[in-house]
């Protein structure tokens, strides 16, 4: 029963309901700081010329995100919550700074990886970009200069490239309109 003479109980602390999130960014954090300087160097170099791929075509897709966060997570050995951090970070400065930082960060990231290093990348590069079934005449000039940027021959891509035939839009318009033209009867 309410007792009006009884003092209220003293106000408890306002609960922070994004405190719980913000803590566990600020532990991804601290354990990326944690990590090695030239393999920070790699990780961020690495998700940037996902990010790169991925918003070739000024757009980057949910799947594409989740492509490029379980890549990183594979290849850079990063538990799926910092790879998601790593990767929206680099989303991020891909979409403001794209067109000034493409060059300057794929150069870095050449410098930093080895030759294996660099074609996996690339080969990531195509499947985030394939992760819709389709790598768009836009994407594919932007895999062509990420691969040309990392020191890749022409032999390499076109060896990478091959995995991804099936999802090259020009092939496919090219394949459908061969299926469009009937032989001529004899």
């Amino acid at each position: 029963m309410f007792d009006p003479s009884t003092p209220p109980p003293p106000p408890s602390e306002p609960v922070d309901p994004n405190a719980a999130e913000t803590d566990t960014i600020r532990r991804i954090v601290k354990a990326l700081e944690d990590i090695e300087p030239d393999r920070r160097r790699y990780l961020a170099g690495f998700a940037y010329v996902l990010a790169r791929a991925a918003n070739a075509d000024l757009d980057v897709s949910e799947d594409e995100k989740g492509e490029m966060e379980h890549i990183v997570s594979e290849i850079g050995g990063l538990p799926m919550p910092q790879a998601v951090l790593v990767m929206e970070i680099a989303r991020v400065q891909n979409e403001l700074f794209g067109g000034t930082e493409d060059y300057l960060v794929t150069r870095e990231f050449n410098r930093v990886a080895t030759d294996e290093q660099r074609r996996a990348a690339v080969a990531a590069c195509f499947a985030v970009a394939a992760t819709d079934h389709e790598i768009t005449a836009e994407e594919y000039a932007e895999l062509t200069e990420i691969a040309e940027e990392l020191g890749l021959s022409r032999p390499e891509l076109n060896e990478i490239r091959a995995g991804y035939r099936d999802q090259l839009t020009a092939i496919k318009q090219m394949r459908a309109q061969q299926a469009g033209v009937q032989p001529a009867e004899q």
